[in-house]
């Protein structure tokens, strides 16, 4: 067996070279808009997450920025916890929330489809974060449209 002569890593060591950014830092021009949709499930991967991150970044790089959850991505909305509502019941269960409200509090937009809430998942409105606005099945088309007619930026994930 070969013998390894290297020393391992530690904590604060890195990887990778983070300072070097390849392409320009994309700023939005005025009424810029973008659109994030979820198709995806609560917990069964990582792209909700990294979505909802991706959002606060178009936040912070000015897009007037939406989030529609529809199918099973409206399981990204809906309040959870145990014991009761808002109790982490294992590190990270409330990482959809937290980040949902953090992305609502810096002026993004969460939409839910009605549909999916109820036919689907067998919630109401009232299961939703607060601050995530319901809307009819028919919407969902319709915000993309609209979002497409001001030529935003649309990014769409679906998780199977």
């Amino acid at each position: 067996m070969p013998e390894v002569k290297t020393e391992p890593y530690k904590d604060g060591d890195y990887f990778v070279d983070y300072e070097d950014k390849v392409f320009e830092d994309v700023q939005a021009e005025p009424g810029e808009k973008a659109l994030i949709t979820f198709h995806t499930v609560a917990f069964e991967g990582s792209i909700g997450l990294v979505n909802i991150l991706v959002g606060q970044r178009l936040l912070k790089k000015g897009f007037d920025t939406s989030i529609l959850l529809y199918g099973p991505g409206v399981t990204l909305g809906i309040q959870r916890g145990f014991p009761t509502l808002g109790d982490d019941a294992f590190p990270g269960h409330q990482n959809f929330a937290a980040n949902l409200k953090k992305f609502m509090d810096k002026g993004g937009k969460v939409y839910a489809c009605r549909f999916a809430l109820q036919a689907l998942y067998g919630h109401g409105e009232q299961s939703l974060l607060p601050g995530i606005t319901p809307i009819a099945p028919q919407d969902v088309l319709d915000i993309v449209l609209l979002h497409r007619k001001d030529g935003a930026f649309i990014q769409d994930t679906w998780t199977l």
